[in-house]
């Protein structure tokens, strides 16, 4: 009897160890749970090289953070799928991260293409969507939840070009006719859309307005067309392949224009301006961010530090100026707003991301009532005294990009008129 106590006794210990490490060792195990956040990218098809960097600055997020010991105790994890630069592609991808993936957060893919599809499974599951430069969106969705990084300002598509036509309405001779080129792409519409906008709220005159399919492989007879239509400016909403083009096209052809630029995608990457090299003087462009010193926030120079130490073994932008420090920004204020609200409830991150104004990489970031930032920032650059093709120190340094709009981060002066 007395070793049946004695056994009964051993076996009540052994389940009330058990007992305790089911208890109490689950809140530790939860904890050292991943924070799973999700993402389609873009890593094949036309944007693939500004999606892989822009990859390459949320990776170097997710290191910076679990270097100091994760979010709230719980180490990032990049959960990403490559949506191959294809609409069709992303509603599968979102819906499998959150359904089989069991992601807790979901960000965009990068640019407004990708992320409009995206918009309609993150709307029905009521989730913070952080996004990564989409030009206006969201303007049909309304989603309150939605936040985007690009600093095109609280109305997206005129506050787009709103700089191109301020800078031209001070020149000297005033600027009267415009030409407007689009790319028949929803990004390139939109930035047209809004320069048509301005161009009759700043009463010019627009004496050409065409829009050119995706994949037209000589833009000579275009520009002929817009020469013969004699603007002072000409618009142009585009991307990378045309930018090239167009740009190769204006010079052989020797358009006349005062002012010429405006919505160019394309002349921001490196390997781009390598190409074009003098070709480039003069135009006015935008961006987002360059090396001058008005756009020196703290900690930019830090994170491009390491990004260009690790783009070229990666066959990336090796100076990652225009998309990399927002890819960072993007994620950074989901961690901020994470850490802030002190847990991972989607409406109060989202309540605090809307509410606040958040300190990042890119400067100060606060947004309006529909997503977009509160104020506009929306550079306009203009590229000067380039004197050769292939060489990347000419813009890695201050005055080659001088910022000319708007006025609280103005560098330099126009060249003027662009000819």
């Amino acid at each position: 009897m007395q070793k049946i106590r004695m056994a009964s006794r051993v076996w009540m210990v052994a389940l009330l160890a058990v007992w305790m490490v089911v208890s109490f060792g689950a809140p530790a195990a939860h904890a050292a749970k991943p924070l799973k956040i999700g993402f389609s990218m873009a890593l094949t098809g036309g944007l693939a090289a500004a999606g892989k960097a822009a990859l390459l600055a949320m990776q170097i997020w997710a290191e910076d953070v679990n270097k100091k010991g994760g979010l709230l105790g719980r180490k990032v994890e990049l959960v990403y799928y490559d949506d191959q630069t294809k609409p069709a592609n992303v509603p599968g991808i979102y819906a499998k991260m959150l359904d089989v993936d069991k992601v807790d957060f979901v960000v965009s893919g990068y640019g407004t293409n990708l992320i409009v599809p995206a918009l309609p499974i993150v709307m029905e599951r009521n989730m913070v969507f952080m996004t990564l430069f989409g030009l206006a969106a969201n303007a049909k969705f309304k989603y309150p939840n939605y936040f985007q990084i690009m600093p095109s300002g609280p109305s997206p598509k005129t506050d787009w070009s709103r700089g191109f036509f301020e800078i031209a309405k001070k020149q000297s001779p005033k600027p009267r006719t415009i030409a407007l080129l689009s790319a028949d792409a929803e990004f390139a519409r939109n930035a047209v859309a809004g320069a048509r906008a301005n161009a009759k709220k700043y009463g010019l005159k627009i004496v050409y307005d065409k829009t050119y399919p995706p994949g037209t492989p000589d833009f000579t007879p275009v520009v002929r067309a817009i020469k013969a239509a004699n603007p002072d400016m000409v618009y142009i909403g585009s991307y990378p392949p045309g930018s090239v083009g167009i740009t190769k096209a204006v010079r052989e052809v020797g358009l006349n224009a005062k002012m010429f630029g405006g919505g160019m995608v394309g002349l921001q990457f490196t390997a781009i301006q390598m190409n074009l090299g003098p070709m480039l003087n003069n135009i006015v462009n935008y961006h987002f961010w360059v090396p001058e010193k008005t756009l020196n926030f703290p900690g930019v120079n830090a994170f491009l530090k390491k990004y260009q130490a690790k783009a070229p073994g990666a066959k990336l932008d090796p100076l990652g100026y225009y998309l990399p420090p927002f890819a960072y920004a993007y994620v950074q204020i989901l961690g901020q707003a994470i850490e802030a609200t002190k847990g991972f409830d989607q409406q109060k991150i989202a309540d605090y991301i809307r509410k606040n104004t958040h300190s990042t990489v890119v400067g100060k970031v606060k947004f309006g009532k529909n997503g977009e930032w509160a104020n506009s920032r929306a550079l306009m650059v203009q590229f000067q005294g380039i004197t050769k093709s292939g060489d990347i120190n000419q813009f890695n340094k201050a005055g080659v990009m001088p910022v000319l709009y708007p006025d609280s981060v103005k560098s330099g002066k126009i060249q003027y008129p662009f000819k």
